[in-house]
């Protein structure tokens, strides 16, 4: 089956490149396109696609806004952030709201299409920058929580794999695995966490890791 993705842009005619070029790109397939945050939350929910590219600046409603809300109606779907300008303060604020990664407008067409296929795959999208940032949060993080608890043996495995920067299809070779089977098991992974993308399961798993070294050696 085909890649589904959306796109969330309001300029039209990059929205309609964009549109082209997934079209026109073996195994992907564009399913809708949206010109503002608000048309796309009242119509994803019925697309379900599986990659969205969305503006991080739009009208009404902010592209970080969007994410936060659509990652609560579709926990599964991966998000790829658009922006003209590489501002760390807005795209980290995106990677917390649920986003998989971001992409810069000029990329070229061989970027854009790796980088969907790299979120699609259980990716992340980013430059060093960005990532140094993601990295700092969590070694702020001194509060365990049990929430890791809830997993089974078989998520917990999937979750220390991504904590570990691998890629789904990775996963699925090293569990012997589907790659389906590994899209799901991410999804009760985040049901049970109550999170929306791979960088709030990471933090927490990373908690309860903490967590439970500090109660070892206390004991």
């Amino acid at each position: 089956m085909p890649i589904k993705i959306a796109i969330v842009e309001d300029d039209v005619r990059l929205r309609g490149t964009l549109a082209r070029l997934i079209d026109s790109t073996p195994g992907f397939c564009c399913v809708s396109q949206h010109p503002t945050a608000e048309n796309a939350l009242a119509e994803l929910s019925v697309m379900s696609p599986d990659v969205v590219m969305m503006d991080i600046n739009l009208p009404g409603m902010s592209g970080v806004d969007c994410v936060r809300r659509l990652k609560g109606q579709l926990p599964a779907t991966q998000v790829v952030m658009l922006t003209v300008y590489e501002n760390t303060n807005i795209i980290f604020s995106a990677l917390t709201a649920g986003a998989s990664g971001y992409l810069l407008k000029q990329s070229s067409p061989e970027q854009i299409v790796q980088a969907i296929r790299d979120v699609y795959e259980g990716g992340s999208p980013m430059t060093s920058h960005i990532a140094r940032k993601v990295v700092a949060s969590f070694q702020q993080i001194t509060n365990p929580i049990n929430e890791c608890e809830k997993l089974s043996l078989r998520e917990q495995e999937v979750l220390d794999y991504l904590a570990q920067g691998f890629l789904y299809r990775e996963i699925a070779e090293k569990l012997k695995l589907s790659y389906a089977t590994v899209h799901t098991h991410v999804r009760h992974i985040y049901e049970k966490l109550h999170v929306r993308s791979r960088t709030e399961a990471v933090t927490k798993h990373l908690r309860q890791m903490g967590g439970n070294r500090k109660r070892s050696d206390e004991s």
